[in-house]
């Protein structure tokens, strides 16, 4: 895969997943350690909605590390979150409503879209095969 500004440029890539969960903090940090654990992703943002019952989580790194802590992350909040349950104002699709990925630096959107659509994003490891975005 080349590289919008050149093989020696850091490519990065922002994952902004929502998560089904707003109100339960230990719940959230479950999902969140797993985004924290793999090495070269930055944790930026954890966003959570009470009324929506929906979190807006937002992190950064290199692709490949990005798209391994959405994976992890994905798949920890289908174990922790309890859909049958779920009440919220928002709409929802699954534990995991979206998980799009965004071009920061050193790649395209065509080449994001790229690691999207390959099994570096673990969507082949997930029952959501169309997740990433």
């Amino acid at each position: 895969m080349g590289s919008a500004s050149g093989a020696n440029s850091q490519q990065l890539v922002e994952c902004v997943p929502n998560f089904s969960e707003g109100r339960d903090p230990a719940v959230l940090k479950l999902i969140t350690d797993e985004i924290e654990a793999v090495e070269g992703v930055t944790l930026l943002d954890v966003d959570p909605g009470r009324d929506t019952n929906r979190t807006v989580v937002t992190f950064v790194g290199a692709p490949d590390p990005v798209c391994e802590a959405a994976f992890r992350a994905i798949k920890k909040a289908s174990e922790v979150i309890d859909m049958s349950k779920h009440t919220g104002e928002h709409p929802r699709m699954g534990a995991t409503d979206v998980c799009p990925l965004v071009p920061v630096a050193g790649l395209t959107m065509d080449e994001t879209v790229e690691f999207a659509q390959t099994g570096r994003t673990g969507r082949q490891r997930t029952a959501h095969p169309d997740l990433l975005l």
